[in-house]
């Protein structure tokens, strides 16, 4: 499959769609567009004065507030807080089990509609854009202000995505992944995660609880019509995307139906309390869905 998951028409409808005032995907209001205007959650070196606070061994003498110190007779260090213009960086899954759709698009196409979406809205709000994509190999596009970097990217989440069997130890990779973003990410970045976290397991939960506390992270979980309700098709043969293995199921009995419901139900619940556990906040999309816009609104 040698065909882009997106074309030309649905790119330029997705910036239309932002360009028009899409809330983009960021938790703080941005009021204007220039650089330094946000303010971080921390302190640091920056113009905007913050307060005084005792002087500790190693701290530069420059810094010094000598009108505080000579009022309170001990030295006392100005601190300032740090300016940082905000980034977004956006994760699309595109392991073997997002490789997977049975009605509109696959789960890896809505992901990258979500991404593209995401990354228009910001941009417009001149806000830096970079984006990691979960593949093989997986690859990483820095942060990048304008159009000119985000047509890169675009270019990058919507390639071609073709079937791909999954590698042993898949729930490892993740979470080097995990790790990876935690590590490379500025504390205070905004990240979009896009993935149907079939993958999630226990062992996750320590990375992406410290990922939930260093990030403003969104986690967006992606599933298909036929996992929430398996359809009627009758007697029919099953490959597991992410193992490979085959299974024959007979769909035109009703337990079997209701029985797959269930499991779902329950796989997605599990998914949905780690999410909760680690500080992470997410929402829900179907594959099928096409307007996005009133998924996003509220989650910024």
């Amino acid at each position: 499959m040698d065909q882009a998951l997106l074309d030309a028409g649905e790119i330029a409808t997705l910036a239309a769609q932002a360009t028009h005032g899409v809330h983009t995907v960021v938790r703080r209001e941005v009021h204007d567009h220039h650089a330094g205007d946000w303010p971080s959650a921390w302190l640091g070196r920056g113009l905007d004065f913050e307060e005084a606070r005792p002087y500790a061994p190693g701290d530069d003498v420059r810094d010094m507030d000598w009108r505080t110190t000579a009022r309170l007779g001990h030295p006392f260090i100005k601190t300032y807080r740090e300016e940082r213009q905000p980034l977004l960086h956006i994760v699309v899954d595109r392991g073997p089990r997002m490789r997977f759709g049975t009605r509109r698009r696959l789960k890896v196409t809505q992901a990258a509609r979500m991404a593209v979406l995401a990354g228009f809205a910001a941009t417009e709000s001149n806000i830096a854009v970079g984006a990691t994509l979960w593949d093989r190999p997986d690859r990483t596009l820095p942060a990048r202000h304008g159009r000119l970097g985000l047509l890169e990217l675009v270019r990058a989440i919507v390639a071609p995505c073709s079937p791909w069997p999954a590698e042993t130890g898949e729930a490892l990779h993740e979470l080097t992944h995990l790790q990876t973003l935690r590590a490379e990410l500025p504390r205070g970045s905004r990240l979009l995660l896009l993935s149907d976290f079939a993958w999630l397991a226990p062992l996750h939960e320590p990375a992406l609880a410290s990922l939930a506390e260093w990030l403003d992270l969104l986690a967006v979980c992606i599933t298909d019509p036929a996992e929430r309700a398996l359809p009627d098709v009758g007697l029919a043969c099953f490959a597991d995307l992410g193992s490979a293995q085959t299974r024959w199921i007979d769909t035109g009995k009703a337990a079997v139906r209701e029985a797959h419901a269930a499991t779902f139900a329950a796989r997605h619940a599990r998914m949905a309390t780690t999410l909760a556990r680690c500080a992470v906040r997410h929402l829900d999309m179907g594959s099928e869905v096409d307007d996005l816009l009133p998924l996003l609104h509220g989650h910024g």
